[in-house]
């Protein structure tokens, strides 16, 4: 069965019990630091993912005209993730190298990507 994590923000709660209730389980109030006690969830990666797409949203004005551009953004949001920025915990390789998707995208990664995506993907 899927399980769902959560801190103690009780709107996490109510959502849950509306939309999930029935097919998902809930670990409600869990703390940031709960893998510090030795448990087997931490909610930090979450927290610090969230905090980044609320940061990048803040700085778009005029917000999303629709849900097909809110869709588009959280897209490239993955796949910026994905491909080109380095990650810590990967001893500074993207996930797409650490899943042996190796595009040879070289110094300027994001300009590489949508080259490759421009020349690989008839639309």
């Amino acid at each position: 069965m899927i399980e769902f994590t959560c801190d103690k923000f009780a709107n996490y709660k109510s959502a849950f019990m509306k939309l999930f209730n029935r097919v998902c389980n809930l670990n409600f109030g869990i703390s940031i630091a709960y893998q510090k006690r030795g448990l087997k969830h931490n909610n930090n990666p979450i927290e610090r993912y969230n905090g980044k797409i609320k940061d990048r949203i803040k700085n778009i004005r005029s917000g999303f005209k629709n849900f097909d551009d809110a869709k588009c953004f959280m897209d490239l949001r993955r796949t910026i993730h994905n491909f080109v920025n380095p990650n810590q915990q990967l001893n500074g390789e993207t996930p797409a190298k650490m899943a042996e998707i190796n595009l040879k995208l070289g110094r300027n990664k994001l300009l590489s990507l949508i080259k490759f995506v421009r020349d690989n993907i008839s639309l």
